[in-house]
């Protein structure tokens, strides 16, 4: 058993540099996260304020005008799906598709932040428990300088973890809402496509 214990032990302490420079890249990762969040933060803000008085002059009867209503903003999946809804509204099946395309790539961009959400408290947790066993034994040998530095790491750990797992549910919860947002838009135009091919 003794050596059962030994070996658990030293798989353990093995495991705190990898977990360790996991939590550095996972840091790296929120803070690349956190930057790209607020572009978007800008972009969709500015969309939607345009959005908003656009969407009530939508209607079944000027689908094939829509594209010119909308307005000219670059790089946005929302926009550029609602374009190419315009396109293909002769065929229903396809607006559709493009819908459930738009709700796929929205749980794609959710990913990252799921990742920082699930992933930062557990390695963060693992980084607070290994240099808790050095220092125990730092401890009990009256080694308080090797004591103190495990606990400096155990700590340290566990603020990148809680930190990154922030930023990972923060940007999840806005963009939850944005896309739930632009799902529901998208589907009442799909309904009003919809609408347009019953009256012809």
């Amino acid at each position: 058993m003794h050596y059962i214990s030994d070996m658990l032990y030293w798989i353990a302490t093995g495991l705190l540099v990898p977990v360790v420079i996991l939590l550095i890249v996972l840091f790296i990762r929120a803070l690349l996260l956190l930057g790209s969040f607020f572009g978007q933060y800008i972009s969709i803000k500015k969309v939607r304020k345009e959005f908003r008085t656009v969407i009530q002059r939508m209607t079944s009867q000027n689908v094939e005008e829509w594209k010119t209503l909308l307005p000219n903003a670059k790089q946005s999946p929302f926009v550029d799906c609602i374009k190419e809804m315009v396109e293909n509204h002769e065929s229903q099946a396809k607006v559709r598709h493009l819908v459930d395309n738009y709700e796929i790539m929205t749980q794609r961009e959710l990913y990252p932040s799921n990742l920082l959400l699930k992933m930062g408290p557990m390695v963060g947790l693992m980084g607070t428990l290994i240099p808790m066993g050095p220092a125990l034994v730092g401890l009990s040998s009256g080694d308080i300088a090797s004591m103190a530095y495990n606990m400096q790491v155990a700590f340290a750990t566990t603020v990148v973890g809680l930190a990154s797992s922030a930023i990972g549910f923060i940007t999840k919860q806005f963009k939850q809402n944005w896309y739930a947002q632009d799902l529901a838009d998208l589907e009442y135009l799909s309904d009003l496509i919809e609408e347009c091919h019953e009256k012809k």
